[in-house]
């Protein structure tokens, strides 16, 4: 449910090739030998890193490793795909902290992949976007979006309804449910806004006349968008928005139903340190310096996003465009525990309906 205002970084050599060295990593090694090592492995979803070196990830981690000498390493893909990398690496756990997006992180605690901690600065997160036991919390505020092409369409579309056109065959795509965290994002959304899972169904099954197919991430779809290859995709406001940035023809938009209010909800990346983390004195530094209230600042300005702490405000043009953005779309807040708990049957569900 990316993984996920700024400009997201597909799978790049570097990344692939980190991604081989920890695959390869034997069982020999263990987390107490590799405990005193300068460095710190993240899981992420993406959307926050930046493709040209420009994003909110970029800035942190720089600053990070100036302050304490700790080389951070990066792997990123979709928020159920960093999940089950870690699931299957469980008896050599290769990565120091986990942020992905709800409700994988939640499925990330119930598999036993999180250690409780508590972050310096956690306790100006609100309740909701933080776990009870310390496992998890917010390090970037989100809300889920769909994206357009302002070049090719005069105007976002209005509503779900409006996707059905024959207008958006083969010009319409969305990430795939259980894979990314936005895909899974369209579904909680749609069953939110019709009322049900059966209805959501109902419409996604029409919806896929037009659907060009599958992504595993949400990150590659706005390239698509911005040339015109698609007309409409989903995303999410912290990502598209810092994309937006390169590519000038992403327009960001809410759907509704008939005539209703456009609605969204708060997707957020959340942060937790991995259970027998290789390094987990760097994973909890890495954790507390991504909630220091400079790093806070940098989300909007840099990032795109919205700080996770109530306590800061930022006050820099993108926090100003972003309200605006928001300004008169209706935002509900998921039942994340029973999203949580019944996620396999929803993208069942899913699967069955469109065929997926």
């Amino acid at each position: 449910m990316r993984r996920s205002l700024l400009t997201p970084l597909a799978a790049t050599a570097g990344s692939l090739a980190l991604a081989a060295t920890l695959s390869a990593c034997g069982g020999s090694s263990s987390a107490d030998s590799r405990s005193d090592e300068k460095v710190v492995t993240v899981y992420s979803a993406d959307g926050l890193k930046g493709e040209k070196g420009d994003g909110w990830y970029d800035k942190v981690f720089k600053d990070f490793e100036a302050k304490t000498g700790i080389k951070v390493k990066y792997v990123e893909g979709g928020s159920g795909e960093m999940v089950q990398r870690a699931v299957r690496e469980k008896s050599n756990t290769q990565a120091d902290v986990l942020v992905t997006l709800p409700p994988f992180i939640q499925q990330a605690d119930g598999k036993g992949l999180l250690q409780p901690y508590t972050p310096v600065g956690a306790d100006k997160v609100p309740d909701a976007q933080k776990n009870a036991k310390g496992k998890w919390t917010a390090v970037v505020n989100n809300y889920f979006g769909f994206i357009y092409n302002k070049k090719e369409l005069k105007q976002a579309p209005r509503t779900w309804e409006e996707l059905l056109d024959g207008t958006y065959k083969n010009k319409l795509q969305y990430s795939t449910p259980g894979v990314a965290g936005d895909g899974t994002a369209v579904v909680i959304k749609a069953m939110h806004d019709f009322g049900g899972k059966d209805a959501a169904m109902e419409y996604l099954k029409k919806l896929q006349a037009n659907n060009v197919g599958p992504s595993a991430s949400t990150g590659k779809l706005a390239p698509k968008v911005d040339k015109g290859e698609l007309l409409v995709a989903n995303g999410d406001v912290q990502m598209n928005y810092a994309q937006a940035k390169t590519m000038p023809n992403l327009g960001i938009w809410f759907p509704a139903t008939g005539s209703g209010k456009p609605t969204t909800f708060a997707l957020p990346y959340a942060a937790g340190l991995v259970a027998k983390a290789p390094h987990t004195t760097n994973g909890k530094k890495l954790l507390d310096f991504m909630l220091t209230e400079q790093a806070q600042q940098q989300v909007s300005a840099i990032g795109g996003g919205f700080a996770a702490r109530t306590d800061v405000k930022a006050t820099d043009a993108n926090a100003t465009a972003l309200a605006q953005l928001t300004q008169g779309v209706e935002v509900f807040e998921p039942n994340w525990i029973d999203i949580s708990t019944n996620l396999p049957t929803y993208v069942d569900a899913w699967k069955s309906a469109t065929g997926g």
